[in-house]
């Protein structure tokens, strides 16, 4: 995210679960999953260009609209709530970083062009060379 934008705690949704990960004997009585749910559409911690440029490179992992990030490596459900957070801000960081500049398209240098042909010369004699040997 740029630096400087927080986005509001009653913002997002949390959910706990049973963990399918690590955690032996608890695994099957603590709820350590944490599945986090951000609404993009409805934040008032985002201005409306930053809302459109979320929706539109977001689009494929959104849920009804929602972004939501499930976090179940740790054993701790607070340890699993700090990662679904990280993860939610990584997503929201690289969908708010400007777009990379467009590809200015070159032509090959005159030298690679040569050492192109030239290459495919050789490869060329290097199979005309494995052919059946004639008869004497």
């Amino acid at each position: 995210m740029p630096s400087g934008l927080v986005i509001d705690g009653a913002e997002l949704v949390e959910r706990f679960s049973r963990s399918s990960g690590p955690g032996g004997q608890g695994v099957n009585t603590t709820d350590s999953r944490v599945e986090l749910t951000f609404d993009p559409a409805a934040s008032s911690s985002l201005t409306p260009t930053q809302i459109e440029r979320v929706l539109e490179v977001l689009q494929p992992s959104l849920v009804q609209g929602r972004l939501v990030v499930a976090a179940s490596e740790y054993r701790s459900q607070l340890r699993n709530r700090a990662a679904a957070r990280e993860r939610l801000a990584n997503l929201l960081r690289d969908a708010l970083a400007p777009p990379p500049p467009a590809r200015r398209p070159t032509r090959p240098t005159r030298g690679s062009q040569r050492r192109r042909l030239d290459a495919k010369k050789r490869r060329g004699n290097v199979k005309s060379g494995r052919g059946r040997v004639p008869p004497e």
